[in-house]
């Protein structure tokens, strides 16, 4: 009974929360700003406008990858390479695309929500006994 009353509670988050977003005109995608990969930064939901899809993108010197960003852009941007310039140093910056809510995500971030979803789900599933 109890691991019924869990998977009702996963699909209806799955159903209130992800469905809605296929569902509207626009894509959510997780913001981060162009920042070195070791800063923290806690990525902020957005909503893309029309036409725009989610995008992660990795900034370069040489070998290295220095830069990290991601967000919402024009689809025909994606796949592109150019030359930014951050503080001083110039980084060749590549650009990958997807078309799905979040799809932008690190997975570890995805892991981290699942993780905790799965855990309210346990913790209301024993409390509604």
């Amino acid at each position: 009974m109890a691991s019924m009353r869990q998977f009702l509670h996963v699909t209806a988050f799955f159903v209130f929360h992800l469905v809605p977003y296929t569902l509207c005109g626009n894509l959510r995608c997780l913001y981060r700003p162009i920042l070195e990969k070791e800063y923290e930064f806690q990525p902020i939901v957005t909503e893309c406008p029309r036409g725009e899809v989610c995008y992660k993108a990795e900034g370069r010197y040489g070998n290295y990858s220095a830069l990290s960003a991601s967000g919402c852009m024009p689809r025909r941007v994606c796949g592109l390479q150019h030359d930014l310039s951050y503080q001083g140093v110039v980084y060749t910056m590549s650009y990958s695309c997807c078309d799905r809510p979040y799809c932008n995500a690190c997975v570890g971030l995805f892991a981290n929500t699942l993780v905790i979803t799965v855990t309210l789900v346990t913790v209301a599933g024993m409390v509604g006994r």
